[in-house]
């Protein structure tokens, strides 16, 4: 297993137990308890989670330390993934609305080959992607920039929001569980998700697998106001997912296509 591979392995590991001892993930791994306690201080300087006497507990995305600058790295491969997939699923000639996010920020680098498209964007990072790309009608929706995700929110970006219609809205999500559907940790992302499913004709909603079985603060919707759902393929594994294929199954039953990548 690669260096990236077994760090990828382990954060996914501490996020859906919510704690785990040095010794647990020693073994669940196959390395030693050293391997483990140097890959355990490396994320905990990325911010991703958070070192206990014995082991770790997770650190869900916030403003403080898991932010965007401190998330847009990880499993950079995966997202690159998912945001190919994603943009493949949009038709040129449309109206997108491009949702705040690190893996949207992938979408966003792909989005380029669909072109003709009109892309409204919630993010600041998105918008210096698209910027000047040949074929690409580039919105900035107004609002305020939420300190540490770049992402705009507040009542401006609402009523401009309002204001238009999107053939497809792009959507980022901070967690899915099986009963209280799609959710995020900040109320004010929370609020601009919501007009944006409701101004737009279909929602992609995009997320690497360790957003499932996760219910954050805030509720966006319920599963089937989504059309698709894109996560990558490891979230069928119930070794390092417990809640992913129970997730999966709500999903489907809630009549959204679900895509693994």
């Amino acid at each position: 297993m690669s260096v990236g591979n077994r760090l990828d392995l382990t954060l996914r590991l501490v996020q859906n137990s919510g704690k785990l001892s040095v010794s647990e993930l020693a073994e669940r791994l196959g390395v030693s308890e050293m391997t483990v306690r140097r890959d355990l201080n490396a994320l905990e300087s990325q911010g991703l989670l958070r070192r206990v006497h014995g082991g770790a507990i997770p650190l869900r995305p916030r403003e403080e330390g898991g932010g965007f600058v401190a998330r847009r790295e990880w499993q950079a491969m995966t997202k690159a993934r998912l945001g190919s997939a994603v943009a493949a699923m949009v038709e040129p000639g449309s109206r997108v609305l491009l949702d705040a996010g690190t893996t949207t920020v992938h979408v966003a680098e792909y989005l380029a080959e669909r072109a003709p498209l009109t892309v409204a964007v919630l993010s600041l990072q998105a918008a210096a992607v698209l910027a000047d790309k040949p074929g690409i009608e580039l919105l900035v929706v107004g609002g305020r920039s939420r300190p540490g995700e770049r992402s705009l929110v507040g009542p401006l970006a609402l009523r401009t929001l309002e204001a238009l219609s999107f053939d497809c809205f792009v959507m980022s999500i901070g967690g899915v569980h099986a009963e209280r559907g799609w959710t995020e940790f900040s109320l004010d992302d929370a609020a601009v998700k919501q007009v944006g499913l409701a101004q737009a004709a279909r929602t992609v909603t995009v997320a690497d697998a360790t957003k499932l079985g996760v219910r954050a603060f805030s509720q966006v919707a319920p599963l089937s106001e989504v059309g698709a759902f894109v996560t990558d393929a490891a979230a069928k594994d119930v070794r390092t997912h417990p809640n992913g294929p129970l997730t999966l199954k709500a999903l489907r039953e809630s009549g959204v296509e679900t895509h693994l990548v």
